[in-house]
């Protein structure tokens, strides 16, 4: 089928080559022979007068004209495909659908369990891929890499709808035999406390509440960073660390370690924990099944803060903030 002269399955092969920058792995991508995609290369190439790919070095990279069809093209082949894979009805007991959920540890820690216990007293049959985080998770969205993101609300992007799931307090964890849990933990003793920090791989951003921190005018001795949010309590053990964690994390495992929690020595703003999927697929019925599973799985939540609440305060305009 052609469309202004231009055979739109080449559509599809523009995509894996500006995705993969590889003319073998675009080939292995969509299943073609390499010659083949060389040749959809050579006719894309003609219709747009632009070269799309070039060699740099040991590299492919794409030119301005490419970048500007990337994310056009990659829309319009989200689009079609949820149109084509969109089903009427869905039952969770006979389907085979998989499910691709962006999610941190520290939510696969105290959300997914809740969520896969509710599926299988549900007989579900869904598949579950839980993915790690991305430092531009909507753009998995946008890409129909995932279909669905558990992300901070700071993290949302403003282009898909959004709900919130919980809320969720932070504490300061501390090994029980450390001078933090004899003498507690005031503003002074955090500000010159050594301590452990989640830095997720490949974010430049500062966490939430290392930022949030040195807004009370704390400067952290960060000594321990670790890229797992549901290590941090384990990492202050045997040590004078402190932790900053989740407080439905934190009491998770708390039986399982010598631990104590204590309350935070300066008033931090709870993280809103939301859900993301792509405004075309508002209507979805595998998702529409997936989400209510959230958000009865966050119902269930010890301790946490039912997304009823009143939100926390908002940090200032320009901050994108990381938890």
């Amino acid at each position: 089928m052609r469309f202004n002269k231009l055979d739109l399955n080449l559509l599809v092969c523009l995509d894996a080559l500006l995705t993969e920058r590889s003319i073998t792995r675009a080939a292995e991508r969509v299943h073609l022979s390499q010659s083949a995609m060389s040749n959809a290369l050579g006719r894309l190439r003609d219709y747009f007068e632009d070269d799309l790919l070039v060699q740099v070095g040991r590299q492919m990279e794409v030119t301005p004209r490419a970048t500007v069809l990337c994310e056009a093209v990659r829309d319009v082949l989200v689009r079609i495909e949820t149109s084509l894979s969109a089903q009427p009805e869905f039952d969770c007991t006979s389907t085979t659908r998989e499910f691709k959920i962006f999610v941190s540890d520290y939510g696969m820690e105290v959300l997914m369990p809740e969520a896969l216990a509710l599926a299988s007293r549900q007989r579900s049959r869904v598949r579950w891929r839980l993915l790690p985080h991305t430092p531009q998770p909507a753009r998995a969205l946008e890409r129909g890499e995932a279909d669905l993101l558990v992300v901070p609300k700071a993290y949302c992007s403003a282009d898909h709808p959004t709900d919130t799931l919980f809320h969720d307090e932070f504490v300061c964890v501390v090994w029980k035999d450390s001078s933090h849990a004899r003498l507690g933990v005031n503003a002074q003793r955090y500000a010159n406390a050594r301590h452990v920090a989640m830095q997720p791989l490949d974010a430049d951003q500062p966490l939430f509440n290392h930022w949030f921190v040195q807004q009370c005018g704390i400067h952290r001795q960060v000594e321990v960073s670790t890229y797992s949010f549901a290590m941090l309590p384990a990492l202050v053990v045997g040590t004078e660390l402190i932790a900053t964690v989740h407080a439905c994390l934190a009491r998770r495992v708390q039986p399982a370690l010598p631990i104590v929690l204590l309350p935070m020595p300066v008033p931090m703003p709870a993280t809103e924990m939301t859900m993301q999927w792509h405004k075309y697929r508002t209507r979805d019925p595998g998702l529409l099944w997936l989400r209510d599973l959230l958000r009865q799985a966050a119902g269930r939540i010890p301790h946490a803060v039912p997304a009823c609440a009143l939100p926390a305060a908002a940090p200032p305009l320009g901050m994108d903030p990381m938890v």
